[in-house]
Formats: C-alpha cells, structure tokens, sequence
C-alpha cells in the first residue's frame, strides 16, 4: 500500500486531504501535537466524514495512524523515508515549525532511495509550499539542499473545502460536500482521488483566495458588526449579501483583467460560492472564519492584495475598502490576534496597522478611503 504522511490531523487534515488520500488507497499517518487526536487516530484507526447535504451521507474513513510530532520525532523521520507524499494542512504561520522536523526526514529519505516523493503544503497561502521549501532549506547544507533539489518535487496548490469547528472529543468531520484541489506541476505525479494538476496554478489559486476566502472573510467581518452569529443568518440579511456580492464584483474584475477569464462564467462561480456559504448544516460561526484578522490583512492575502491590484488596475476597489475597515473592527475577546490589532489601533491609530501589518503606503488613496470608512463605521 502507498503511504503519505500530512501534518495537521484536525478537522481539515482528517475532512479533506488525508480523506483523499485514504479513499486513494494510500495508508494515511497523520501528524499532530494534539495528543487526544492522536490517540484516537491509532486507537479506532477509522473515522467518519459527513458531508452537510439534506440528506445525511458518510464516508467511512480506513487505513490512518497518527504520531505526535512531539515526542514521536524520530518515528515521523522514518515515515517519511517511506511515503510518497508529504502534505500539510496546520495553517501558514505554523510552517516553520515543522519545517525542521520535515527537513531531516527527506535528508534521510534522499539518502536512502533515489525514488521520488512529492511535498505540498495544502494552505490558504499563495505559493505555501515555496514558503515551507524556503524553511526547509534553511535546515540544510549545501550537498544536503543538492540531494533534496535532485529527488523532492515540491508543489504548490490551491485547496477549497468549507469545514467548520465542531466537536474536538470524536474523529468524525462534518464537511461540505464541494471540494477542489489544484496542484501545480509540469511532471507526471501519482494519482490521488480528487486532485487536479495544472501547469500554472496562479489563475485557479487567485480565483480560488479572492473569491472564496475573500467572500467567506467580508461576510464574517459584516456580519461580527451587525451582530450576527454564523454565516448563513449573516447572509440571510438582504443588505449584506449585496454588499459581499459587490465586494466580489470587484475581487472579480481585478482577476479577469488579469488573467483575462471569461465573465460570465466567473460570475457564475461567484454565485456558486455564495450559495455554498449559505448552507445552514455547516453552521459556521462568523467568529471561527473571521479569526486571526492581522494575518487576514497581509498584503499577500484576501483582502489587501486584490484590493491593491485593483487599485493599480485603475479599477473600483471601494467595497474592498468597506471589507477592510470592517476587519479593523473585529474586536472578538477570545481571539489573540484580534486583541492584538486592538490594542495597536488604540495606541497608534489604525492607519499604523494598515502600514505595518498590510504594508499599503501612508498616504495612499487606499489608506485614506478604509480609514474614512473605517472611522464611519467606528461611530455607528
């Protein structure tokens, strides 16, 4: 049996790709530090994925193991001498982190077999798997990053699959039934169920984190202002749904400009993936797909970047200035980093978050127009 190792067993890592991969045929080892998954992982050695259809239906997950990336260091080296992927699925700033740990397993694994094994990071980050490649590098000596460069392909990819928080006490995973993964390569890769190759991935990758994630992030943001519990009451509010449509007019012409995609069929995917976040089964919590708001507002990331294309475009980029002020305005009490970007409005104004955090420049079009709004805003 092939196997693949992922990094992240929780709810995406189990839902999503190391589902695929186990329904592939591939024996799964999933690695974590969160003991009680881990536990479980190897104790039931099964899970269910749920998909949120009105019509209940489950898909039995086999052949998975988990280490704990802690304690189990050397046990994670040894899988991966013997996987034919290594994936990831634990967010972007976490990367680093395991990037040691990944470094020394394909080290070994280049130095004991001249097969090839395929890394890639499965994150809402354009060119992840190019940021986890730089930190691995750095791990390594010069004849080391030769070894790695001659026998580890590594590939970046676009993943969408909605999974909300749920119950942290079962393995089971409720997830939407959509899914899509994109993978870019110019090389024949082995065949996973569900994974889509390409040659160039940045048209689907864009469309993919300016459309979706910029969607599901202007609806948690309104809908956190308005008082609003999860996204589909949030879009049950007429207003907001034409404010996050407009907000994706604009995401969209940005990436037709770009990329020249036919219009029709992109706003087409636009109302596709309204309709998605309007599943009631998910129950997604606005705070849960609003968390982490300084991260959100990179400059490489769903909000600031279309926006500053936009602008560069001589496009209309105002709703995107909305989306932004209101992200300003998450002051959720239980997430840090929005306790963070409080903290640096009440003390340097927001003007300095959107320069520090966003990079956009002082005194630019952009800056005035989301702090106009966003002081509109403040005063409701």
């Amino acid at each position: 049996m092939n196997k693949t190792v992922h990094f992240g067993a929780g709810n995406i890592g189990r839902g999503f790709i190391g589902a695929l991969f186990a329904k592939s045929g591939y024996e799964v080892t999933f690695v974590d530090i969160a003991e009680n998954i881990i536990d479980k992982l190897n104790e039931e050695k099964t899970y269910e994925v749920i998909l949120a259809k009105e019509e209940t239906e489950t898909e039995i997950i086999k052949n998975v193991a988990g280490l704990n990336n802690r304690t189990q260091e050397d046990e994670v080296i040894e899988a991966i001498q013997h996987a034919a992927f290594v994936t990831t699925a634990i967010g972007p700033n976490i990367l680093p982190r395991i990037a040691p740990l990944i470094a020394r397993g394909l080290v070994k694994r280049a130095q004991s077999t001249s097969e090839k094994i395929y890394v890639i990071a499965c994150e809402n980050q354009i060119g992840a798997t190019d940021i986890l490649k730089g930190h691995i590098f750095e791990q390594l000596n010069e004849s080391e990053q030769e070894q790695v460069t001659e026998r580890v392909s590594f590939l970046n990819s676009a993943v969408d699959r909605i999974v909300p928080i749920q119950d942290q006490n079962s393995l089971d995973v409720l997830v939407e039934p959509y899914y899509e993964w994109v993978v870019e390569s110019k090389e024949e890769v082995p065949s996973v169920e569900g994974m889509t190759t390409v040659e160039n991935l940045a048209p689907f990758i864009e469309r993919k984190l300016f459309t979706v994630n910029t969607g599901h992030a202007v609806i948690a943001y309104l809908g956190y202002s308005a008082g609003k519990e999860t996204i589909d009451e949030t879009l049950a509010d007429q207003e907001i749904q034409e404010q996050v449509l407009e907000t994706l007019k604009e995401t969209g012409a940005y990436l037709i400009h770009q990329y020249g995609l036919n219009e029709e069929e992109h706003n087409a995917y636009i109302h596709k993936n309204i309709d998605r976040f309007k599943n009631k089964k998910l129950n997604d919590l606005v705070t849960r797909v609003g968390r982490a708001p300084l991260r959100k507002l990179g400059p490489q990331d769903r909000l600031i970047r279309p926006a500053v294309e936009a602008e560069k475009a001589g496009l209309s980029y105002s709703n995107l200035a909305k989306a932004i002020a209101s992200a300003l305005l998450f002051d959720h009490p239980e997430d840090e980093e929005a306790m963070k970007m409080q903290q640096m409005i009440e003390e340097k104004g927001p003007e300095y978050v959107l320069h520090e955090v966003s990079k956009l420049e002082e005194g630019s079009d952009l800056t005035g127009e989301v702090v106009r709004i966003y002081e509109q805003l403040r005063t409701k």
